[in-house]
């Protein structure tokens, strides 16, 4: 066997591995962009508004003059709320989980989901519920 002939065998191989390689490294990277554009980001009301097949983390609060609708016999999966994000927009928000333990006391809210017409519609909600202890200290309770 000539010398020239096993190395074009060789180059030949280099080159369906290089090309291999190229190839898993392009589908990689075109999954990792994927899974970053389709992720969600933060926002207010008015930017969820303005993208409503997009998925976003609203933050604000409750707005506690305003009704909560749970009823478990008629859908244990929605329960709807008013809240105010932090740009002081107010949206009713309707999500589609049972109400949260000890929701009314949660101080911040994070609800995740799109927008849906005048309605936000949340998949999940995050919860920050008052801290009892302040400095170290546990609060003091007003009930007796």
């Amino acid at each position: 066997m000539a010398p020239g002939h096993l190395s074009q065998k060789k180059c030949k191989a280099m080159k369906k591995i290089q090309i291999i390689g190229i190839l898993v490294i392009a589908i990689a990277i075109g999954a990792i962009l994927a899974s970053l554009s389709s992720s969600s980001t933060y926002a207010d009301f008015a930017e969820a508004k303005a993208h409503p097949g997009s998925e976003f983390h609203v933050v604000g609060k409750l707005d506690k003059n305003k009704a909560t609708v749970y009823d478990p016999q008629a859908d244990a999966n929605i329960f709807t709320f008013f809240m105010v994000d932090n740009g002081g927009t107010e949206k009713k928000v309707i999500l589609h989980k049972g109400k949260p333990q000890d929701f009314e006391h949660s101080e911040q809210i994070v609800i995740i989901g799109k927008c849906k017409g005048e309605d936000f519609h949340a998949s999940d909600i995050l919860m920050k519920c008052p801290s009892k202890y302040n400095d170290g200290k546990p609060m003091e309770s007003n009930a007796k």
